[in-house]
């Protein structure tokens, strides 16, 4: 039997992705690798999901949060020979970022962890819109851009977040169980614009620098150095571009203690000096 690798085998490996799919056969047990979790929208059909420990059956009146793993699945067609469902592929990576977003949603002092490898949810009106919504998208068939599958997202995740406000807390608990991930994130994105060492980093975060190193690199597949240079030059740039400050007035800013290194630093990335890149800009 072939095993199904999602959504690798929907020829995507981006962190946010939405598909449509229908089937007029019915399939039994099928062997799936979900390489990111999975909202699932069932609008016609049943479906059948088989973990380790745990099963569920749905149909077109509730959809569900699959968690990424191994798993088998079933799927019924209708009585008019139909099954079609919506399905929204993300990364934990996605949820980090929600969660760092929107940190008042949650009361920190909430514990529950997530002990079921899925969580079923029943399809409301809104739900309804919000899965049309995607069809209407996918419909144009034109490429649905990252900015608005983060939005998209993000509007249901908000959504959850006030109708299953107990599911969404043990999600969070269960994405984040490993807090150094949110550690190290929290502490590299608040000090692009500091004059900060790695060493320094992996001493307030609480880590060995070889520990930092290897957990950063997995984060945002690059080194600390690579990351702190591109993000910084980026900022600068963006300060060159829109406000009437000079290089020398803004090399502080984005975490250097002297103008020569930023200025090589400058160059490095963009191929120009700081003035030059702001004369031409």
């Amino acid at each position: 039997m072939n095993i199904f690798s999602l959504p690798e085998d929907l020829n995507t490996n981006d962190s946010i992705s939405i598909f449509s799919y229908q089937s007029s056969s019915n399939t039994e047990k099928s062997k799936i690798t979900l390489n990111q979790n999975v909202f699932s929208f069932l609008t016609e059909g049943t479906k059948s999901v088989y973990y380790s420990q745990k099963n569920v059956q749905i149909n077109n009146k509730e959809f569900l949060l699959l968690s990424s793993g191994n798993c088998l699945m079933s799927e019924r067609t209708t009585q008019n020979g139909m099954y079609k469902s919506v399905l929204l592929f993300f990364d934990n990576s996605e949820l980090v970022n929600f969660f760092m977003k929107h940190p008042d949603i949650f009361d920190t002092n909430t514990k529950r962890s997530l002990e079921e490898p899925f969580i079923v949810f029943q399809t409301d009106d809104f739900l309804q819109n919000f899965i049309a919504s995607l069809n209407l998208m996918l419909a144009t068939n034109k490429p649905i851009s990252m900015a608005m599958r983060v939005l998209k997202l993000e509007e249901l995740m908000l959504y959850m977040c006030d109708k299953y406000r107990e599911q969404i807390i043990s999600l969070r608990t269960s994405v984040l169980d490993n807090q150094e991930d949110l550690i190290i994130r929290k502490a590299v994105e608040a000090n692009i614009g500091n004059y900060i060492t790695i060493d320094e980093l992996a001493f307030l975060c609480n880590m060995s620098l070889s520990t930092f190193k290897r957990k950063f690199s997995k984060l945002y597949s690059t080194s600390p150095n690579k990351w702190f240079l591109q993000k910084r030059m980026e900022l600068a740039a963006a300060l060159l571009r829109n406000s009437n400050e000079k290089p020398s007035d803004i090399y502080h800013k984005v975490g250097y203690e002297n103008h020569s290194s930023f200025t090589h630093s400058f160059k490095q990335i963009f191929g120009l000096t700081p003035s030059e890149y702001q004369q031409r800009n």
